[in-house]
C-alpha cells in the first residue's frame, strides 16, 4: 500500500465514527492515535479492525507528538509506504481526496505536501463555526503551510524528524517551515478535502482558539524568528501593537498627559472599517463585518496566548495545549 493514514483524536465520539467511515479502508493502512479518550473511541476503532496507538499521557500531550507516534508506527509496520495522510479525528474525508492527492504528489516530485479545501460541517449553526469556515478558505496554489489535514511524502517527514513535539500549537506551519527551508514546496489544491466539526458554541471557545493562535505565533517566532524568512515576526508584531502597545499608550497617556488621547480608541473601529471594505465584498455585509471585528478583537486573546508562552518560556516550564473543543 502506498498510502498510510494517521488519525488523531480524544473523545471525538460520533465525529470519529464519521471520520473512519469516510475512508476507503480496504485500500489504506490506518492507525488511530488516541489521547486518553473516555468515550469508547479506542474500543470502537479496534472493533473496526484498525491499529490503535494509545499515547503515554504521563508525558505532556501535544498533537505533534500524537502525529509522530502515528506515522512512526505505520512506517515501522509498513516501511514501503510512500505517502502519509494526516487527519484530525473530528474531520470527514472527501471520497475523491486521497487518490487525487496521491496522484498529484506522484506527478510532482518537488512538492512535499498537499492539502485541499477544508470546510466546516455546520457553518450556519454559530458565528464561531462561520469564522472557522472562513479561516479554512485560504488561497489556492503554492502555500506556506497546511492545516491539520494533509498528505505528505513519508521520506521527507523522516528526513526532517517529523513534527516538533514541543510545539503545542501551530505544529503544521512549523513543520512546513522546516520543509521549505530544505527546498521543498507545499501546494493547496482546488479540491474538496475534509469536513471539519469545530462545534464552537460560545465566545469562551472562540477566545481559547485565538489564545492558542497567539501562543503559536510566539513560539514560532522564538524558534525561527531570526531566519531569513523572519518566521511569525509580522504576526507577532501585529498582536503586540494592537493588544499591548496601543492600549498602554491610550491608558497611560490619557491618565498622565491628556484625556484627549482617548481619541486613539477610534483606531480600532477604523481598522475594522478598513478590513470590512475587503471582506464585505467577499462574504456579504453581515459576515464580512463580523469577520473584520473578529480579526481586530481577536488580537486581545492572542496577546494572552503570547504572554502565557512567555511566562512558561522564561520560567522553564513545559508548554501545555490550549483546549477549545468540547467532547461530543
Amino acid at each position: 500500500m502506498d498510502v498510510g493514514v494517521v488519525i488523531i483524536g480524544r473523545n471525538e465520539g460520533e465525529r470519529l465514527r464519521r471520520c473512519i467511515q469516510s475512508l476507503p479502508t480496504s485500500e489504506l493502512s490506518i492507525v488511530y492515535v488516541d489521547s486518553n479518550s473516555s468515550d469508547g473511541s479506542v474500543a470502537y476503532v479496534s472493533a473496526q479492525g484498525f491499529d490503535v496507538v494509545e499515547l503515554d499521557m504521563s508525558i505532556p500531550f501535544s498533537a505533534a507528538r500524537a502525529r509522530n507516534e502515528g506515522y512512526r508506527y505505520l512506517l515501522s509496520k509498513y516501511p514501503d509506504i510512500k505517502f502519509i495522510q494526516f487527519i484530525d479525528g473530528d474531520c470527514e474525508v472527501d471520497v475523491n481526496w486521497i487518490p487525487a492527492a496521491q496522484n498529484f504528489l506522484s506527478a510532482q516530485p518537488k512538492i512535499v505536501a498537499v492539502c485541499g479545501r477544508r470546510r466546516e460541517r455546520y457553518p450556519e449553526r454559530t458565528i464561531y463555526n462561520t469564522l472557522c469556515d472562513i479561516e479554512w478558505n485560504s488561497p489556492l496554489g503554492q502555500a506556506k503551510s497546511t492545516g491539520g489535514d494533509f498528505m505528505c511524502r513519508s521520506q521527507a517527514l523522516v528526513e526532517v524528524g517529523g513534527f516538533n513535539p514541543e510545539v503545542v500549537a501551530g505544529e503544521e506551519p512549523e513543520l512546513c517551515f522546516r520543509w521549505r527551508q530544505a527546498g521543498w514546496k507545499i501546494e493547496r489544491l482546488d479540491l474538496e478535502m475534509t469536513l471539519h466539526d469545530a462545534n464552537m458554541t460560545s465566545i469562551g471557545q472562540w477566545w481559547k482558539r485565538c489564545e492558542r493562535s497567539g501562543h503559536a505565533y510566539a513560539q514560532g517566532f522564538f524558534l525561527h524568528g531570526n531566519s531569513p524568512e523572519k518566521y511569525c515576526r509580522k504576526d507577532l508584531a501585529r498582536i503586540i501593537i494592537w493588544a499591548l502597545l496601543l492600549p498602554f499608550i491610550i491608558v497611560c497617556g490619557s491618565l498622565l498627559v491628556s484625556a484627549w488621547l482617548l481619541v486613539l480608541l477610534l483606531l480600532y473601529p477604523a481598522k475594522i472599517a478598513q478590513l470590512a471594505r475587503v471582506h464585505v465584498k467577499n462574504f456579504g455585509l453581515k459576515i464580512g463585518l463580523l469577520y473584520s471585528v473578529a480579526l481586530v478583537m481577536g488580537k486581545f486573546p492572542q496577546m494572552k496566548g503570547v504572554s502565557g508562552f512567555l511566562r512558561r518560556y522564561f520560567s522553564g516550564k513545559r508548554f501545555q495545549i490550549i483546549e477549545y473543543k468540547r467532547a461530543e
